[in-house]
């Protein structure tokens, strides 16, 4: 198994993405500490992977909350002994132009979308440079390598999370510490409300996934989960600093 015995963190793991990411490295041998807002996700995924034969452990977490946030990943190095992979995965989308978007929704999507990833890497780090190894993984969007109409704080702090988690590969990588940014593109789950707002509905949100992804469909968390569990590995063990981009050449 690609990842046995590895304790695992993630972030916004109780639906979509975050959850698919958290029972691939389950099954790759991972303990994954589950967590999510509402803990019922969070419960639910854990015990499925249990259910399966994997190791999982579930928490209430909001990321939005520094310290709550610091103190969960500590506790669960403390718990296991070790941490060697955190996934911060949750995030915000809040669609609109310059004109739309409020300061307080640009500060909102800059606290979900960048600070939280901030304080979960400060978090993680010391505990990975003293073990000498570690996997950091940050997920931005493939709207962080191209630029989205009518999406000035959704793509403003994607762009910015790439950035940050580049900088943090840099300066980490003599401690064998990994940062790597995850790119999804367009994966059907209910994280694309806010574009599908933006287009004018549903269909108008398919047309678009059919004539505008060369590939001509959506990717599913299945897939994305095949990345993660990829950063997390030894597969990638030569690679930092990079943005991973899953999305069927959009941006192309």
């Amino acid at each position: 198994m690609l990842l046995q015995d590895r304790v695992a963190f993630v972030t916004g793991a109780g639906s979509g993405i975050g959850r698919a990411g958290a029972l691939a490295m389950a099954a790759e041998g991972a303990l994954v500490v589950v967590t999510d807002r509402e803990a019922v996700r969070a419960e639910t995924v854990a015990k499925e992977i249990v259910q399966s034969g994997g190791r999982a452990e579930a928490r209430v977490l909001d990321v939005a909350e520094d310290a709550a946030l610091t103190a969960e990943i500590t506790a669960a190095a403390e718990r296991h002994g070790r941490l060697d992979i955190l996934h911060s995965h949750a995030g915000i989308q809040i669609p609109g132009r310059l004109d739309e978007v409020t300061p307080e929704d640009m500060d909102r999507s800059w606290q979900m979308n960048v600070r939280s990833h901030f304080v979960a890497a400060r978090a993680a780090m010391p505990m990975m440079t003293a073990q000498g190894r570690g996997s950091i993984i940050i997920t931005s969007s493939n709207s962080g390598v191209q630029y989205d109409r009518e999406m000035i704080a959704y793509a403003t702090t994607k762009h910015a999370v790439i950035a940050m988690t580049r900088q943090m590969a840099v300066d980490y990588a003599r401690h064998n510490v990994r940062c790597n940014a995850l790119c999804p593109g367009f994966v059907d789950t209910p994280f694309n409300d806010g574009f599908e707002r933006q287009m004018g509905g549903r269909r108008a949100l398919e047309a678009y996934v059919a004539q505008c992804i060369p590939m001509g469909r959506w990717g599913s968390p299945e897939e994305i989960a095949q990345g993660i569990v990829f950063l997390a590995s030894d597969q990638s063990a030569f690679m930092t600093g990079q943005a991973l981009v899953i999305d069927g050449a959009e941006c192309l």
